[in-house]
């Protein structure tokens, strides 16, 4: 039997929000969900992750100490999956979700065996609560999450197209990266991962790909190998 695709998709809190990216955007999330639902019903097993922007950003507020800043943005995530998890099962997705820490009621406490065998048996598995502790970013807790799942590919879907040279945004000369090395992103210190997400890709030679979320289709293309925005190679 030919072994199934399987990827860790990154989604980010404020892309499932409304216009002000905050709360829900239900027509985002449905689009979303449809793409990967065609993805799944072609054989790709998939992991998300969900960042928690849409509520809270904890390291734009200087009121909150940082760890708390950190757990409350754990929880974030968490609301983010039980919502999306939630949205997903009236499309006909099965899922499962898992948490870095318990949430008794609510979200089971992260287990490799079960993972693998929910992935197994087809459903869209979802990661909340990044690594559990303060003080690591999304994108640790993305790559160690791909890591335990054994995902081939780390899917990030962004507001961009891709890696660039220097912001798009401000250089309208600005040079667009089809493929790129982990090792030359930092050399160039492009800052698309932070380090540590950049040196257990390394170490578990995990690629990545980059792709903007709004382009019709992009999160089942993406899904299923075909990126048109840029790929992250170890």
């Amino acid at each position: 039997m030919d072994k199934k695709r399987r990827v860790l998709l990154k989604l980010s809190g404020e892309a499932l929000g409304k216009k002000d990216h905050s709360g829900f955007d239900d027509e985002v999330i449905k689009d979303i969900g449809l793409q990967i639902k065609r993805a799944m019903d072609e054989g790709v097993q998939i992991g998300i992750v969900i960042g928690g922007g849409n509520f809270w950003r904890g390291r734009q507020s200087n009121s909150v100490e940082r760890v708390k800043a950190d757990q409350i943005g754990m929880l974030a995530t968490a609301m983010n999956c039980l919502y999306v998890s939630s949205f997903f099962n009236t499309l006909g997705i099965e899922t499962a979700v898992f948490c870095s820490f318990e949430i008794a009621g609510a979200i089971p406490v992260f287990n490799y065996d079960d993972v693998l065998k929910a992935l197994d048996e087809g459903k869209a598995v979802f990661f909340a609560g990044g690594t559990g502790h303060p003080y690591f970013s999304t994108d640790t807790g993305v790559v160690l999450r791909a890591i335990e799942m054994h995902a081939d590919e780390i899917l990030m879907a962004k507001n961009i197209d891709g890696v660039y040279d220097s912001s798009p945004s401000l250089n309208p000369n600005a040079k667009k990266f089809d493929v790129i090395t982990i090792e030359e992103m930092l050399e160039k210190r492009l800052q698309v991962i932070d380090v540590t997400a950049s040196a257990l890709c390394c170490d578990n030679r995990i690629p990545m790909a980059i792709f903007k979320l709004g382009e019709p289709d992009s999160v089942y293309n993406a899904m299923k190998g075909n990126i048109t925005g840029t790929r992250i190679t170890v």
